[in-house]
């Protein structure tokens, strides 16, 4: 916290000047002094200048009994040093500005395993944005910095936290040259450093000593070494020459001329600070030999000037004459550069210094014909730097699905040569500003090569940088060390030049490449050059695409791409167990990315951190693949598949945001989706994940990387169990195994399991079951219910309740007794009506017998056999007439009564259907 001023005073003095407190007027600076008037500088870092506090603290996350109470930073002279251990160190200064104002500084940043911040607070209590807080990191050169500070109360804090997960050693952060303005005056004028000078009253600041002058402190002007000592810029005080020797110059090549020769040149290593009328001292040889010119570069061939000139992109080099590349090949592209007769146009050279120097030389690396090599600097502590431009890369044996894209390969012979502790580096640039150091080498080094994989278009340079010696001194004690590079070799560059042709390959991206290749799913025969289909479902293999070895069969419940690059899940799978009918499983509400945070974990000195995953789990072309990013550096390093992981600090660490490091791909391919426990040599074992259910299988998603480690020789992979839970959500209950905490029991195949509503199988109209209700009132209702326990999810709903009409028992009851009635008296009809007949042909059998007249086995013959017309009538009246009255009474009784049996059976047989009937109805 800052301490609260009482008042802000109403005047300023002006650059040049300073405030009397006894006249209370500003005054001018004497001549030999300088002063900012309303800014305020420190450069002189013998002390800690008054105002600067310095304390260092635990980490919120770190180990409590650590002591860090001498983690502070730590004055060095010319700089101010932060600390190098797991504290965290804190410098601030605190000052009050009567006008806005501004803040600089130059700071060295070299190491990611340190976090530097910078931010300030005001008096509001309100600190800087933290996305702008962290400063970029400084490989090799100091770095500036600028703020501007607003009218009042400013706390500036500087903070280093050091986090280093594998406990090696770490580079401080240093810092120089704060200066801010805005201040209400300064009380008395500074006087000039050694080296520096200034020559009039009133000055604001003092201009340092040319070359071979040298001045005391507060000094008014700059006095000229003798003739037999020198000085360089800024210097105190002169040094003797010493004797010239072959260490004091070097040699270059001239251009090719139109006859192909080249002049060797011998020069001084600028600023001379030998001596040549020391006895012992070496002459300059004199320049203008002849050499013959090396042949061009690969690539490129010879004018009729003797100039070297690319060839066209459909045409190689050895470095002569450029030639067609044959039918069904393709040139292989790149930069090449193993002759050394002019800088090429796509390569600087320069010289940092790490301090003070106003020297502007700007070469630093030279040709020789057969290497390239690094010339004297101003100092040992120079960074003597070589950069190599790139303008891109062609896409090569990949597809937009392939997360791992191998772009190019940069490879360079060296050599140093060196007597002290020299150091060579090797370093990536991703952008103008920001370079990745990749290798470096200490001392001596014999001739080797060296080889780095490019995976990124952010590419965009490659730095080779030499420094003799991290000891600073004024002299040029190891001018002789030196880095020399005899070629280097880029491929799969735009623009490049080639060496040689290649057979076409067949891949879908054929960015800037000058053959035909075979059509998408078509593959290129080895013995002929002409292009064959691959069987159906199959991708081409980027690392082989010539041969029908090229064609890859996809697995199980993936298909390929549009463009046969790789084999792709549509987020639906469906499996039948057993008898059981077809289940049909849905993913896409899981295939977003989707992040989740392994168990915390503790470094040796007790910081906190986690393994923190990214997960795409299916998807089409246009999925989003999951990435994981670095964070903690400028190169933003990014690594994109279905699974990746990367090394997360808690953000109570780097105050208001979280860090990320250290990402890696886990699977950037998809195997295949199935319920089986092993598939492509993977191994997803059940008893990683005990389930309670044994009614459904877990669907797996098998994954595997491309990116091979020393540890995973065979690349890394990952199993992903999707477990049915209707009650847990789509983020929820993603588990790494417990006996394997860190989700990988042997470092290269990790496993997760994710419990999910949506890894149930769609529903289906097995899942649910209907009830019919009672007929009430001629309603009759249907409901659905799912049947228990639910192992479903979505697809088919169910239906609504179904309302329909019925008949009641009482109406059926009714029909078939009227029915039966209707039935009974038309039989009784039918019997009566036969009955009649049946009497009338017995009285005629009768009348028949009477006629025969006793005579036995005799009847007397008919004369027809029908009826006529009125003879029913005449019968019956004969038969009555004839008989007596008692005869008739008894012989209508016995015939009237044979009519109630057939009715009393008619109605019985009635009465049993109608029953019969009846309860069929009801049943119904």
């Amino acid at each position: 916290m800052f301490s609260c001023f009482s008042c802000v005073l109403a005047f300023s003095c002006s650059e040049g000047e300073f405030l009397d407190m006894q006249s209370q007027q500003c005054q001018k600076c004497a001549a030999g002094t300088y002063s900012l008037g309303t800014s305020v500088a420190f450069d002189e870092w013998d002390i800690l200048p008054t105002g600067f506090i310095t304390h260092g603290t635990t980490t919120s996350e770190g180990n409590a009994f650590i002591n860090c109470s001498n983690s502070t930073w730590t004055p060095k002279g010319d700089y101010v040093a932060s600390n190098t251990d797991e504290c965290t160190a804190t410098l601030s200064y605190a000052v009050s500005l009567k006008t806005p104002g501004a803040l600089s500084f130059e700071y060295f940043y070299p190491d990611n395993s340190v976090y530097f911040e910078f931010f300030v607070q005001n008096d509001q209590c309100q600190a800087t944005d933290s996305d702008s807080r962290w400063m970029r990191i400084s490989e090799t050169n100091w770095s500036h910095y600028e703020i501007k500070l607003s009218t009042g109360n400013n706390v500036l804090y500087w903070r280093t936290t050091t986090f280093s997960l594998l406990g090696s050693a770490v580079k401080p952060v240093l810092l120089r040259n704060i200066q801010v303005s805005g201040v209400a005056y300064t009380s008395e004028c500074f006087h000039c450093k050694p080296g520096t000078h200034s020559s009039t009253a009133g000055s604001a600041r003092c201009a340092p000593c040319p070359a071979d002058t040298y001045s005391n402190k507060g000094a008014t002007v700059c006095h000229d070494c003798e003739s037999d000592s020198y000085a360089v810029p800024g210097s105190g005080s002169c040094k003797p020459r010493p004797a010239c020797t072959e260490n004091d110059y070097f040699y270059t090549h001239t251009p090719c001329d139109s006859e192909g020769k080249t002049w060797l040149m011998y020069k001084w290593i600028e600023p001379k600070i030998c001596s040549e009328t020391v006895e012992g001292a070496v002459k300059l040889p004199a320049s203008g030999e002849k050499q013959t010119c090396p042949p061009c570069n690969p690539g490129f061939f010879v004018t009729n000037s003797s100039a070297c000139e690319p060839c066209s992109n459909d045409s190689y080099s050895d470095g002569k004459v450029c030639e067609k590349c044959p039918v069904g090949t393709e040139p292989v592209l790149g930069f090449e550069y193993k002759w050394w007769t002019a800088m090429p146009s796509n390569m600087e050279s320069s010289v940092l210094h790490q301090e003070f120097s106003n020297s502007n030389r700007r070469t630093a690396w030279e040709v020789a014909g057969e290497y390239i090599y690094t010339t004297s600097g101003v100092q040992d502590t120079d960074y003597l730097t070589l950069t190599l431009n790139v303008p891109g890369y062609r896409a090569q044996a990949t597809g937009k699905d392939n997360e791992m894209s191998k772009l190019s390969r940069i490879t360079f012979v060296f050599e140093t040569l060196c007597t002290a502790d020299c150091k060579f580096y090797f370093l990536v640039g991703y952008n103008k500003w920001n370079n990745y150091l990749v290798e470096q080498w200490k001392g001596r080094n014999s001739k080797q090569s060296y080889s780095y994989l490019i995976q990124s278009n952010n590419t965009v340079s490659f730095t080779w940088t030499f420094q003799r010696t991290e000891e600073f001194s004024m002299d040029r004690n190891f001018s002789t060390d030196a880095a020399k590079i005899y070629s280097i070799h880029v491929t799969n560059v735009i623009g490049g030049v080639a060496s040689e042709c290649r057979r076409c390959a067949v891949t879908p991206d054929k960015t800037g490449s000058s053959c035909v290749p075979c059509p998408p799913g078509h593959y290129m025969v080895n013995a002929t050059g002409a292009c064959e289909s691959c069987p159906p479902n199959t991708y081409i293999k980027p690392s082989q695409p010539v041969g029908e070895a090229a064609c890859v069969q996809c697995g199980p419940n993936t298909k390929r791409n549009r463009d046969y690059t790789a084999c792709l899940s549509d987020c639906t799978f469906r499996v039948q167990s057993g008898g059981e009918a077809v289940q049909t499983y849905d993913f896409s509400l899981l295939s977003n990315v989707t992040g989740f945070t392994g168990s915390p974990r503790f470094t040796n000195r007790g910081l906190r951190y986690f393994h923190h995953f990214n997960l795409n789990l299916c998807g089409r072309e246009s999925r989003v693949p999951a990435s994981c990013v670095d964070n903690v550096t400028e190169s933003g390093k990014e690594v994109k598949g279905y699974v990746c992981q990367s090394t997360v600090v808690p953000s109570d660490i780097r105050s208001q945001s979280m860090v990320s490091s250290q990402p890696f791909v886990i699977g950037d391919t998809l195997i295949g989706v199935t319920t089986e426990t092993t598939l492509g040599g993977i191994s997803s074992p059940s008893w990683m994940f005990p389930s309670a259910s044994l009614q459904l299988p877990d669907v797996i998603f098998y994954y595997k990387s491309s990116d091979t480690t020393q540890a995973c020789k065979q690349g890394r992979s990952a199993a992903v169990r999707l477990r049915c839970n209707p009650t847990a959500n789509i983020k929820d209950l993603i588990t790494l195994p417990s006996k394997c905490s860190e989700g990988t029991c042997d470092g290269c195949t990790f496993h997760f399991l994710w419990e999910s509503q949506h890894a149930c199988p769609l529903c289906t109209t097995d899942h649910y079951r209907e009830i019919v209700s009672a007929c009430i009132q001629g309603i009759q209702r249907t409901t659905y219910v799912w049947q228990q326990p639910l192992q479903c999810y979505g697809g088919q709903s169910l239906p609504p309740q179904k309302v329909s009409a019925c008949v009641t028992m009482d109406f059926w009851l009714k029909l078939g007794v009227s029915i039966g009635l209707i039935a009974a008296l038309l039989l009784i009809s039918l019997s009566c009506y036969f009955w009649k007949k049946t009497r009338k042909l017995q009285y005629k059998y009768s009348r028949l017998m009477m006629s025969s007249e006793g005579k036995e086995c005799e009847l007397p013959t008919a004369d027809s056999c029908a009826i006529m017309e009125g003879e029913d009538a005449e019968d019956d009246l004969m038969d009555l007439t004839h008989k007596s009255f008692f005869t008739k009474i008894k012989s209508f009784s016995r015939e009237v009564g044979v009519c109630p049996i057939y009715i009393y059976v008619v109605f019985s047989i009635t009465f049993n259907t109608v029953v019969v009937f009846t309860e069929n109805i009801r049943w119904i």
